[in-house]
């Protein structure tokens, strides 16, 4: 049994779902519940564990989980135990990409966008990100590869076996390829 807890997290819409899928893929086994369904914002599922978002309250779940991976929202990684060890794979976006990614999705689920201000959830992000970023350099007890998802759709091979040394070698590259979905890439920043 492995010694990490391995985690994939970033912020929303960066590319948790796609990651996982390529793990799947890969030979990893998955931590989720299904509960939240596919849709057209993330139609090939979503890969999340509800209990995740109850950390702070409830780690015993963790007991379980090593030599499999699970999501969780980059904010929530602070509330992670510090007795244990951890492997992150951190997912970057272009943040113009991903704030155009939420605002889509939250336009298809109803939600008012009319005060959505891009330049100050761009702010916001951004220090998020750099305090995060810190934050995980400065712990003892997490490894963390940063994966951009730009970098994957453009080449998926080598964010493939960039993973693939950083989990240590045990999963199958050529099938982590095969779920990388360039027509999922649909929220692009133009020049």
């Amino acid at each position: 049994m492995s010694e990490f807890v391995t985690i994939v997290s970033g912020l929303p819409r960066c590319g948790t779902s796609m990651m996982m899928k390529m793990l799947e893929a890969g030979g990893m086994e998955l931590l989720v519940d299904n509960i939240r369904k596919p849709d057209e914002d993330n139609p090939k599922g979503y890969y999340e564990l509800e209990i995740v978002k109850k950390i702070r309250e409830d780690a015993s779940w963790l007991e379980g989980s090593h030599d499999k991976v699970f999501k969780m929202v980059c904010m929530l990684l602070y509330d992670l135990p510090a007795d244990k060890k951890y492997r992150v794979i951190f997912m970057r976006r272009e943040i113009d990409e991903m704030l155009a990614s939420q605002r889509k999705m939250l336009e298809r689920n109803g939600k008012s966008v009319e005060n959505y201000d891009n330049g100050e959830m761009k702010r916001l992000y951004s220090k998020l990100l750099l305090d995060i970023e810190k934050w995980l350099s400065e712990q003892k007890n997490m490894e963390v590869l940063y994966v951009n998802y730009n970098d994957t759709i453009s080449s998926p091979e080598e964010t493939a076996r960039r993973a693939n040394r950083f989990l240590g070698n045990s999963l199958d590259v050529g099938e982590m390829l095969k779920v990388v979905d360039k027509s999922l890439y649909r929220q692009r920043k133009t020049a």
